[in-house]
């Protein structure tokens, strides 16, 4: 491991920070009226859909179709922007069927607004291109990596491609990714940015692997302030020189009694942000907590 990355924080710790929540640890306060104004922006983030072809398809006692049944609707109650879903949008090998009933499921939804959608382990990449042939997002151009920008209000959004290959549990930007990347940012001024992928940054084979040259690349571009991934089934919040690392809750299922199934509303600023969680399932307990983010 690099010694830049692992004086700030070992990559395992990063992960270990993602499931603070399951221990109590994450600070987290009561959730508040959000008051609308033009220096804001809500949008919903969500992660690990896992959306079957068969409509009944069920994990550990939960149904992914279901779930996002019954999330959407909260999504369009609370009158977002847009929304994100940061991966494994089909249930495990990426199958045309799977991705069928997503748009269906997001149709209702995205006639008022779009969903800007990125690519986990258990997506296909050309089986994703033939259901949403024409993704929201300005597509750039990143050869065989589904990569959006975005233009979120007061903040602007960065959808990397983590795939590696279709379920295989790790994942990778690669060098012509990361090559991009480096080149967006240094031409792309100082609005606030965020970055969505799949993959969590721990040290294991089944995480980011190329997550030290990806901080390479952001530790210095001080328009980076967060990044949000999922991945992990599990929801929490940590640090590393000063960018936040926002670790979604699935949609679909858990992979433990502790955790939430379910959503994130997020209130985004130039200034900051504020999360609050909607649990639908799993550890309902902590349904709307809230987390308040400053930028660095």
């Amino acid at each position: 491991m690099p010694e830049n990355f692992s004086n700030a924080i070992s990559r395992r710790q990063v992960l270990k920070g993602g499931l603070m929540l399951a221990g109590g640890l994450a600070v987290l306060g009561s959730r508040r009226g959000w008051a609308a104004d033009e220096r804001s922006a809500r949008w919903a983030f969500l992660s690990d859909t896992h959306i079957p072809a068969d409509t009944e398809n069920n994990y550990r006692g939960f149904y992914p179709y279901r779930n996002l049944e019954k999330v959407l609707p909260q999504v369009a109650a609370c009158s977002p922007k847009g929304l994100v879903i940061t991966g494994d949008l089909a249930r495990l090998t990426g199958e045309v069927g799977d991705y069928d009933n997503l748009s269906k499921l997001l149709s209702p939804l995205t006639e008022e607004r779009p969903a800007y959608l990125a690519l986990g382990n258990h997506d296909n990449l050309a089986n994703f291109q033939k259901v949403f042939a024409k993704p929201s997002g300005e597509r750039q151009s990143v050869k065989k990596k589904h990569v959006l920008a975005v233009d979120a209000g007061p903040v602007r959004f960065l959808l990397l491609d983590s795939l590696l290959a279709t379920n295989l549990t790790g994942g990778l930007l690669g060098k012509a990714q990361r090559a991009w990347l480096e080149g967006y940012l240094k031409g792309g001024g100082d609005t606030p940015t965020i970055l969505f992928f799949h993959h969590t940054l721990g040290d294991a084979d089944g995480d980011l692997l190329d997550a030290n040259r990806l901080f390479d690349i952001i530790r210095p571009a001080r328009a980076v302030k967060a990044v949000v991934f999922g991945h992990s089934h599990a929801y929490g919040f940590t640090e590393l020189d000063g960018i936040h690392l926002i670790n979604l809750p699935a949609t679909a299922y858990t992979f433990g009694k502790a955790q939430p199934v379910g959503w994130v509303e997020a209130r985004l600023s130039a200034e900051g942000a504020e999360l609050v969680l909607h649990a639908i399932a799993g550890n309902t307990e902590i349904d709307g907590q809230t987390k308040t983010l400053r930028w660095r």
